[in-house]
């Protein structure tokens, strides 16, 4: 006899997942003092001077929001931020020493969290996964045959 969550749809069970995936690498970048905006700010700009459009378009948030995390990472001193000399409208963000060393706390946690989820994995079934994964997220990008089509 098949279990309950057997018969969800695979959507549900990925949701369910992401969502507990998610809270607990949330709170992993906690324990060294970081958050997932602050990782993914992080990690864009490490190495190299980047625009905040930029940073906005690569962390999948809109200018506001990176504003807001910018303003409060500027404070805490991991960031500096100016405008470009050769156009006064961009913004260049770029990492200080202690957002550096910020840099290198968090990626200790990324990377134990990431040993963890891997857990009782053979490295078959994560290759498995990853295109899995993929598929699940085209599919998700593509219409399905019974969504009417939109025409302009």
């Amino acid at each position: 006899m098949a279990s309950e969550t057997s018969q969800e749809p695979i959507g549900v069970v990925l949701t369910r997942a992401a969502k507990r995936v998610s809270g607990a690498f949330d709170a992993a970048l906690a324990e060294r003092g970081g958050s997932l905006p602050m990782w993914l700010v992080l990690l864009s700009v490490t190495g190299e001077h980047r625009s905040q459009r930029s940073i906005a378009a690569e962390i999948g948030v809109e200018g506001p929001t990176l504003t807001h995390h910018l303003n409060r990472m500027e404070a805490d001193g991991l960031v500096t931020r100016a405008r470009d000399p050769e156009n006064r409208r961009v913004h260049q963000v770029a990492l200080t020493d202690q957002g550096r060393g910020m840099f290198h706390e968090l990626l200790g946690a990324v990377v134990s969290f990431d040993e963890r989820l891997r857990g009782g994995f053979t490295d078959d079934e994560l290759a498995t996964l990853r295109v899995l994964l993929h598929r699940l997220a085209a599919n998700a990008a593509t219409p399905s045959d019974s969504e009417p089509e939109v025409r302009r």
